[in-house]
């Protein structure tokens, strides 16, 4: 038998599937009633497995007229947010290589656009102007995130 946070998670989980928004808004009295268990069970589950690195982002009011509003971020989105944090002035050439590799690896990109990422970051090393080649690896990033 699944445990209590098991069965509010899923609860949750159905009722995101079953909106075509990406996003639902519950109350905790519902949720608690349907399922016969704590408003702070419900408070523990958002904290721990509704988080934006699970794919999760959770708006929450308590009260009289309070909600809970969740909302899947889709991954792809956050892994190309992260890698754009860590384009810098500084980053090495092996380090694009690596984020290219890892793109491949978890299917977020073909072997062509790979291919013709590793050719565009070549170039970008050639810049000798580092703010430049930052906002070009940065735009290369950011419409390979654009058309995921």
């Amino acid at each position: 038998m699944s445990n209590i946070a098991d069965l509010i998670e899923e609860y949750i989980l159905r009722k995101l599937a079953a909106e075509d928004s990406r996003k639902v808004e519950l109350r905790r009295t519902d949720i608690a009633g349907e399922i016969e268990c704590a408003p702070s069970q419900i408070s523990y589950v958002l904290n721990t497995r509704f988080t934006l690195e699970r794919g999760f982002t959770v708006e929450s009011r308590r009260g009289l007229g309070g909600f809970i509003r969740i909302t899947r971020v889709p991954i792809q989105k956050m892994i190309y947010r992260d890698i754009l944090q860590e384009i810098d002035e500084d980053i090495p050439f092996e380090k694009v290589k690596s984020i290219v590799h890892y793109l491949l690896k978890n299917r977020l990109i073909s072997n062509r656009e790979a291919a013709l990422v590793m050719q565009f970051t070549t170039l970008a090393f050639q810049q000798p102007n580092l703010e430049e080649r930052k906002k070009a690896l940065q735009a290369i990033f950011l419409t390979l995130a654009d058309f995921s």
